[in-house]
């Protein structure tokens, strides 16, 4: 079923290998253990066989060479040391949208079967962060069975559990061999439990030293129980071992009779050949982020916090302002401002009004800013491992970026409308309501899907978490606005600050209205250039792109955390 020839295994491009010429067979229909002292390179075998980690040499499913990853991903499945899944979802919403996602054609049926195979019908409504250890390793296989894999590779899914939930999930793999006919390689460091495996392969610092049954293991090292096994590898050194296993055949051979097993056809591959369409993918992601939104407590409670405290901290820094800001726009032929211009107390009272209206729209750009950094820096980082996993199964890269985009961006966009209203109403800012709305609109969804696409490219949320606020911080220093930049940079900077757009397209929407003069007053103190709102949505809506091109790659490219 799946084999490899001369396989190594390396951390990273360029870095010595880890795993080194490995030539391993795993026969279709059978139970295969993996077994070796830790640190010796089981795991990254298994991740070298699936492309998760860089490998040279041969790989080989169903006796013909995988050129590519996605090649043998239509067949192979990888159930990790620990379930990957969303803790506030319930077991069978969680294995309910993998099954939309991998499979074209769903139905109860199927949902139902997968529960009662790995024992957890009767935990179909408890909520994934409430199982125990045992229960979320055979949720981890029910979600990788949801691809309907030929193969499937499993990530000492039995380590840290006590005997009766180790042999639960060693009945589960039994069953998959007997019942359904799939190949099953399992990490497993119990070697009391290799009675249970019909091959045994052991990996000793980096190299494949045997492969065979029980029976044959305790033979070819000389020992009476297998327990023994690792002081005996540890009683010489690995070139030893190497020179007394028995080699595989060469590649070309194994390729010739396809592995030895014409009785094991191939078997169907639904889930890759009928996997559902972008579209469909993407309602089943919507669906279940926001029923993940409605039920994170912390974080619905943060978002609300700030989409609707920050606006009043806006209004609270207004309040003694507002009456300066009424009167004056009370003359609607702009009498006080020919009045005041004819005392000498025109020019302070023109530049305190300007500089609270300038910073009053300011302080609101800003703060959406802060929200859209919370809206998508952790967004894709946090939960990179559950998407690499998903993608493996058959979940398409564009549906997952699109349908984060959809939801950073229309929460973004929202706060935005809402800063918007709550202000105006308010501090009876006057101006269009539509290109002020527009223009927040567009800083809150653009900022958030900025900061969606630095989640994309890193694995790590705290870090994607710091990046984002140093980018909300270098927003007010260099939008020119508060201070004065030094002419040969504004125009270098100027198009990557959100906070300049947004700030210029809220304030020109003042310009020319016959019941307020802010905008004259505004100018009078900093004469400059102002982008009016259509320039202003025009640049917010390229960093939008440039965003989600970022979020795009970011999501195509492998990114194991």
């Amino acid at each position: 079923m799946l084999a490899c020839r001369q396989l190594d295994v390396l951390p990273r491009a360029g870095a010595a290998a880890l795993v080194h010429g490995a030539d391993a067979d795993f026969a279709a229909g059978q139970l295969h253990a993996l077994i070796g002292p830790s640190g010796c390179g089981k795991t990254t075998l298994l991740k070298g066989l699936l492309g998760i980690l860089p490998a040279r040499g041969d790989i080989l499913l169903r006796g013909r060479r995988v050129a590519r990853a996605e090649e043998l991903l239509r067949e192979v499945a990888f159930a990790p040391q620990f379930s990957i899944a969303h803790g506030k979802l319930s077991v069978a919403e969680a294995l309910d949208a993998a099954l939309r996602l991998y499979r074209k054609n769903h139905d109860a049926g199927r949902l139902a079967a997968l529960l009662g195979l790995v024992g957890l019908a009767e935990r179909a409504d408890t909520v994934v962060e409430k199982l125990s250890g045992g229960q979320l390793r055979r949720l981890g296989l029910a979600l990788e069975l949801a691809a309907e894999p030929a193969c499937l590779l499993c990530d000492e899914v039995t380590s840290g559990l006590d005997p009766r939930s180790e042999d639960q999930i060693l009945a589960v793999l039994r069953r998959l061999v007997s019942e359904q006919q799939r190949t099953v390689l399992c990490v497993i460091h119990n070697l009391a439990k290799l009675d249970q495996f019909d091959t045994v392969t052991v990996v000793y610092e980096g190299a494949v030293v045997f492969q065979g049954s029980l029976p044959a293991l305790l033979d070819h090292f000389g020992i009476q129980d297998a327990l023994f096994l690792y002081d005996r590898l540890a009683e010489h050194p690995l070139d030893h071992w190497r020179q007394r296993r028995v080699p595989a055949p060469p590649a070309r051979a194994v390729a010739e009779v396809a592995c030895d097993e014409p009785s094991a056809p191939p078997r169907p591959t639904p889930a890759q050949a009928a996997r559902p369409a972008l579209v469909s993918q993407l309602i089943t992601l919507l669906v279940r982020r926001g029923r993940l939104f409605m039920r994170d407590r912390a974080t619905l409670l943060l978002t609300a916090a700030i989409t609707f405290g920050f606006p009043c901290l806006v209004v609270i820094f207004a309040l003694g302002g507002l009456p300066q800001l009424r009167g004056l726009g009370l003359e609607q032929n702009g009498g006080i401002l020919e009045t005041l211009q004819a005392r000498a107390e025109f020019r302070h009272a023109a530049a305190n009004t300007a500089t609270l209206v300038s910073g009053l729209i300011l302080f609101q750009v800003i703060l959406l800013c802060l929200m859209g950094s919370n809206n998508g820096a952790r967004e894709i980082a946090g939960e990179r491992a559950l998407f690499e996993k998903e993608r493996m199964a058959g979940l398409r890269p564009g549906a997952y970026a699109a349908a984060k985009l959809l939801f950073v961006s229309g929460l973004g966009a929202a706060q935005g409308v809402w800063m918007t209203v709550f202000v105006k109403l308010l501090c009876a800012f006057p101006g269009a309501w539509l290109p002020q709305l527009a223009v927040l609109a567009a800083v809150g969804a653009s900022m958030s899907i900025v900061c969606l696409g630095i989640s994309a490219l890193l694995t790590s949320p705290d870090r994607a978490s710091l990046l984002s606020i140093y980018l909300v911080g270098f927003q007010l220093p260099l939008s020119g606005v508060v201070l004065a930049l030094p002419a040969a940079l504004v125009w270098s900077v100027r198009p990557f600050i959100a906070t300049y757009w947004g700030w210029s397209g809220y304030l020109t929407a003042m310009r020319d209205l016959p019941d307020s003069r802010f905008y004259d007053a505004v100018m009078l103190l900093d004469p400059g250039w102002l982008a009016g709102a259509p320039a202003a949505l025009a640049i917010l809506g390229i960093h939008a792109v440039l965003g989600a091109a970022l979020v795009f790659w970011g999501c195509a490219t492998q990114r194991w955390p």
